[in-house]
């Protein structure tokens, strides 16, 4: 078996422009075993807009997925200057992963150890303990 990157007690987050599941390894060097925290949905999408408004070439849709991915990044802040993670796998779809980089806080970039530009929130926990494992 091969040995795993992944820390102990990673926050591992995995979303799309509509949720993220946050899930914690609690494997070791040999091999990575998530347990699910919880999920996040967005809220307040229409009167919140990834920046403070709807943008007029943006579908209702693209506008939502940027705010939520805008929420997101500021959540991920707030857990890393809390202390309520070290190290984190960041997992979205590549849209949503375009969305959150630039919004996120250095103090969020500098912990993260993996960061994939896949689609993986319906995935099983195992697929996706395997998709880490092999990237």
């Amino acid at each position: 078996m091969s040995h795993s990157t992944i820390p102990t007690n990673c926050l591992v987050v995995v979303a799309t422009g509509a949720e993220a599941k946050l899930y914690r390894n609690i494997g070791d060097d040999d091999g990575i075993k998530l347990r699910a925290e919880r999920t996040i949905g967005p809220k307040n999408l229409s009167s919140e807009g990834p920046s403070g408004s709807h943008m007029p070439d943006s579908s209702i849709r693209e506008t939502d997925e940027a705010t939520f991915s805008k929420q997101l990044a500021h959540h991920l802040y707030e857990l890393a200057h809390e202390g309520k993670f070290d190290s984190l796998v960041l997992a979205a779809d590549p849209d949503s992963l375009g969305e959150m980089r630039p919004l996120l806080h250095k103090e969020v970039t500098d912990r993260i150890v993996l960061e994939m530009g896949k689609t993986l929130v319906n995935s099983s926990i195992k697929d996706i303990e395997r998709t880490i494992q092999n990237n």
